[in-house]
């Protein structure tokens, strides 16, 4: 999946929420009001449109800060 469409997926979620769609990338997802919540409603939707589950490293999610840090872990994952 590409940076776009993991993004596209993101918007999706958040304004299905009424909040404004990230714009940037190096916003934190906390300033974007991005939750943990949004996290796996995204994965869920990306799982979806694969037809697979993901696999996820735990260490690797600790580290999330930023809507970059998001759309790489996704990226990483769909590969």
């Amino acid at each position: 999946m590409t940076r776009q469409e993991i993004l596209d997926t993101m918007n999706l979620v958040m304004t299905k929420k009424g909040r404004e769609p990230i714009t940037g990338e190096t916003v934190s997802t906390r300033s974007v009001n991005f939750r943990s919540l949004d996290f796996s409603e995204v994965a869920l939707r990306i799982e979806a449109k694969l037809g697979r589950e993901l696999t996820f490293d735990a260490a690797a999610m600790r580290n999330i800060d930023t809507v970059k840090d998001v759309l790489d872990f996704f990226e990483n994952a769909t590969v």
